[in-house]
Order: structure tokens, then C-alpha cells, then sequence
């Protein structure tokens, strides 16, 4: 297993955002986390990035127990960090360098990977970003800069991805180039976080759900059989039962909440 959690809690400014999570992501598996704002998938994903840690249970990468002190040990340190990526949902967050093609090349050369150039050129060509390496990310549109922090993640060969509303910004045809790409790499692990049930199975082939104010994860199988069960959406806070009037007659039925 590449991730194991076992009763892992997180607090936030005390207050508790996590609690109750026990689930492990096989390797090469891609999971999507579905819930509404506010139940943690994002706080989950930091987590298992290691930029947030446990404040109950445990949670292991690869067999090694993470918290602080692990993050201590350099050699640790970097195998960690060059073997998972992690996508922020705000990708400003993640621009800093001058160029477009600083920007993909960081990784790379920080972790003294090979062929820096090359990686560059190939990724850069993949997202269709070879006119704009000269360009500072900060001009760029959303999804452009969307486009660049995965070439950047992608650049150092992860082993993991870590997605937070990965399509957001992006048009459908890049949203689904990256869903192809995703789906092509088996040698990567996946675990996408979103809101989006119209791209769930399309993102991952396992589900885990995560809902407000409730302990542990409410689902775990497949995408498709958890948006058939309507009455767990509904409990989840991701659909509702919306009443109308067609043709005078009075009707119930269930809407889902899809928007990014």
C-alpha cells in the first residue's frame, strides 16, 4: 500500500475538520474524494502531502509512519517530496518563478533530476505551453496557469498526484486531455479531490465520500454506485430534493449539485 490511515483526525485552529479516516490507496490506484465545501478534501489531500499532520490516529506512506519528525530526515524529505505532487486548487499559490519555463524546470533541477531541458520541452509541448516559457505565469489565464502547474508536477516523474478540483479553469477539451492522460498512466497514483460528480468517474475508479460534521468516510467503491444511491448524496449534502409544478401537477425529484 502506498498510503494507510488508521483513525487519523486532523484539528485545524482547534477545531476538528477530520476525524475518523481509515482507508488505504493501492499503488497505481486513482481515487476521487467527493463531498461539499467544507468537509476536508482539500485538508485530506495536505495531509497526505505531508503539509498537514495528524493530530489523532496515524497515516504511513510506503510503510513509513509521516508526521513532523519524518519530515526531518533529509534523505526522507526528498524521496517524499520528488515522488509526490500535489495539485492546489488555487494555482497561484504554487507560481513563483519568472517564467513559464522556470517554472516547469524548478522541480527538476531542485531535486537534480536529469535532462532538466528536456523535461521541460516535453511537458511543455504536451500542454501546449512551448510559445509561452518566456512568459512570467502571473499574465497568463487560469487556465493557462492551470496547465503550467501540471506541467511542473509532471516534470519530476511523481509517483503520486495529488488533485484538488482538478478541472477547475480548464475548457472541456483540456479537461478532457487530462483525464486521458490520467487514465494512460499506470504507473501513477491518483487521489483527486472534487465536488464535480459529473467528472467522478472519469477521474478515479474508486470513490470515497466525505461529508460535514460526520466521522470516517461515509462511501467507499465504485463512482457509479455511489451516484446511483441518491439518498447518500442527498445525506452528503451533493444533491437535494427540488419540488415543482409541471403542467399543474406537483413533483419531487432529486438534482445534483455539479458546480465547480
Amino acid at each position: 500500500m502506498i498510503y494507510e490511515l488508521s483513525g487519523l483526525g486532523v484539528n485545524l485552529d482547534g477545531r476538528p475538520v477530520l476525524r475518523d479516516l481509515s482507508f488505504s490507496v493501492r499503488e497505481g490506484e486513482r481515487v476521487v474524494v467527493l463531498g461539499v465545501n467544507g468537509c476536508g478534501k482539500t485538508t485530506l489531500l495536505k495531509t497526505l502531502d505531508a503539509l498537514t499532520f495528524a493530530t489523532a490516529g496515524s497515516m504511513r506512506f510506503d510503510g513509513v509512519p509521516i508526521h513532523a519528525a519524518a519530515l526531518d530526515d533529509a534523505p526522507f524529505r526528498r524521496r517524499f517530496r520528488g515522488e509526490v505532487g500535489f495539485l492546489f486548487q488555487n494555482v497561484d499559490a504554487m507560481l513563483f518563478n519568472p517564467t513559464v519555463g522556470d517554472e516547469i524546470a524548478f522541480g527538476p533541477r531542485q531535486l537534480g533530476l536529469a535532462n532538466a531541458d528536456g523535461r521541460v520541452a516535453h511537458w511543455a509541448g504536451f500542454f501546449e505551453l512551448t510559445p509561452l516559457l518566456h512568459r512570467p505565469p502571473f499574465e497568463l489565464s487560469g487556465g493557462e496557469k492551470k496547465r503550467v502547474a501540471l506541467a511542473a508536477l509532471l516534470a519530476v516523474d511523481p509517483r503520486v498526484l495529488l488533485l484538488d478540483e482538478a478541472t477547475a479553469n480548464l475548457d472541456p477539451a483540456w479537461a478532457g486531455r487530462l483525464v486521458d492522460l490520467l487514465a494512460e498512466r499506470n504507473d501513477l497514483t491518483v487521489v483527486a479531490a472534487t465536488h464535480n460528480l459529473s467528472i467522478a468517474e472519469e477521474l478515479g475508479s474508486r470513490a470515497l465520500l466525505l461529508a460535514n460534521g460526520r466521522p470516517g468516510v461515509l462511501f467507499d467503491g465504485s463512482p457509479s454506485a455511489l451516484l446511483r444511491n441518491q439518498g447518500l448524496l442527498v445525506e452528503a449534502g451533493l444533491a437535494h430534493r427540488h419540488r415543482h409544478v409541471h403542467d399543474g401537477a406537483d413533483h419531487a425529484h432529486f438534482h445534483l449539485h455539479d458546480v465547480e
